[in-house]
């Protein structure tokens, strides 16, 4: 982990100003919302599936023969 943090060095303002210039450059400032709103209902879901796999299974009866 820690090999990640200095290959990638620390993110800062003129990065991320960087960042979002090339992202305007690529996609437009039209697209730029869409993708904004797929990526945080993709979020949402994560966040959903993964409070739904933190709360314990209930035991389901076993059928009666």
């Amino acid at each position: 982990m820690n090999s990640l943090v200095v290959y990638l060095g620390m993110v800062g303002t003129p990065q991320i100003i960087l960042i979002v210039v090339v992202l305007l450059l690529l996609f437009g400032g039209k697209k730029i919302p869409e993708l904004m709103k797929g990526l945080g209902s993709g979020l949402k879901e994560f966040k959903n599936a993964s409070k739904d796999d933190s709360q314990p299974m209930k035991k389901e009866e076993e059928p009666k023969v």
